[in-house]
């Protein structure tokens, strides 16, 4: 699912825009955990997951796309990953959105 400053578009998946900031969520093909994160380039964040540049993911390989939303800024984009991570309502409409 797509969500650009918070209204849903489509099923479509952005990968990188050059002045936009994405909130994404990936599931762990071994474990099927979520990880949540922030980039400006989704494309290459994924791709650093999945080839093991990232501490925090580099064992629970391979990783999937299955939410984004796209800010105007990383300042937007972060409080929505803090949201979702820190508060148990935003933990409940992010697992509603997936």
């Amino acid at each position: 699912m797509l969500v650009i400053f918070g209204k849903i578009c489509s099923s479509e998946v952005i990968y990188s825009h050059p002045i936009m900031h994405f909130l994404y969520i990936l599931k762990s093909l071994k474990d099927s955990k979520l990880y949540i994160g922030t980039t400006n380039n989704l494309h290459r964040r994924l791709k650093q997951h999945n080839n093991g540049q990232s501490k925090s993911t580099k064992y629970r390989r391979p990783f999937v796309l299955i939410y984004q939303e796209i800010y105007p800024s990383k300042n937007q984009a972060m409080k929505r990953e803090w949201y979702f991570k820190n508060t148990g309502e935003g933990n409940k409409l992010m697992r509603t959105l997936i």
